[in-house]
């Protein structure tokens, strides 16, 4: 069946889908047949160092389709889902928008609203950097309260540090905050949600090759001398910095990882997170339309 023909060419239309699916095709076609401009909903493509190791559409792409939110922060700047939505805001009242992305607390935040929540206080925030880096996720989930920690992804170290840093900056669980939330900016059932389908041992298995088979891809693009002019600002702290395949290069290059070491431990990093953002689309997008991609 062909889901684009589904979909209205007025309508707003999300894609959501784990790394190395193919999503980013998936909204380029959805613009050539139907019209529309691409808009990034991926945490880490919105920065500027990593292109090609965070998969970023490439300018072919780009010259077929305007692509909007891509490459456009500093490397060495922060940024969240509070900034994602300002900066969407105006996008939504322009050209008719293609949302993509697999940052799910993006799609959650725009569909169903986001928190007012203080922004976390720089002493707060290196104290939390410190205490993830030396005592681990498990140290900062221990102290969160009960409902809070119910409702995050307790296997995603930003997660669980952004929780503890709400808890201990304002004194309420972020969970609470998220309860008081104000109306979206985009209702679920205003626009046409697109949710890849890769749930069974079949389809984790093709990711997983697809997994491999991209990150080799990268290193044939320039991942390496990418993570080169990376190397003298390199700060594992900042949030371009969790580039997935990022950290490996760098240590290749700092000498303490041969370049299959790195090439394997990418791979099995982006295997473990392409896992975890199947199981937040299960949990939170059982009302997206399920999409199948063509092997």
């Amino acid at each position: 069946m062909d889901l684009i023909a589904q979909i209205s060419p007025e309508q707003p239309v999300l894609i959501a889908g784990p790394t190395a699916s193919g999503k980013s095709a998936l909204a380029l076609e959805v613009a050539m047949r139907q019209g529309g401009v691409v808009i990034n909903a991926d945490a880490i493509q919105v920065f500027n160092n990593w292109r090609v190791l965070t998969a970023r559409p490439p300018a072919e792409d780009e010259a077929q389709a305007e692509h909007l939110l891509y490459g456009h922060i500093a490397g060495d700047a922060d940024y969240s889902v509070g900034h994602w939505l300002r900066e969407v805001t105006p996008l939504l009242q322009g050209q008719r928008p293609i949302i993509v992305g697999g940052t799910g607390l993006y799609f959650t935040a725009l569909t169903e609203g986001l928190a007012n929540i203080p922004p976390t206080p720089p002493e707060v925030r290196v104290l939390a950097d410190r205490r993830l880096a030396t005592e681990g996720r498990e140290a900062l989930l221990a102290e969160l309260d009960d409902a809070s920690r119910d409702h995050i992804d307790q296997l995603n170290p930003m997660r669980v540090q952004r929780a503890w840093e709400v808890l201990h900056s304002t004194g309420k669980g972020i969970r609470a905050w998220q309860l008081d939330t104000p109306p979206p900016l985009l209702a679920l059932a205003d626009c046409f949600p697109i949710v890849f389908d890769l749930s069974s041992e079949a389809d984790k298995d093709w990711l997983n090759t697809r997994i491999a088979q991209r990150f080799d891809l990268m290193l044939e693009q320039g991942a390496l001398e990418e993570a080169e002019a990376n190397l003298p600002t390199w700060n594992p702290a900042h949030l371009s910095a969790k580039a997935i395949g990022a950290p490996e290069l760098i240590a290749h290059l700092q000498g303490t990882l041969t370049l299959d070491q790195a090439r394997e431990a990418a791979t099995i990093a982006t295997r473990q997170f392409a896992k975890r953002q199947r199981t937040w689309f299960r949990a939170r997008m059982k009302a997206w339309h399920p999409y199948q991609p063509a092997r």
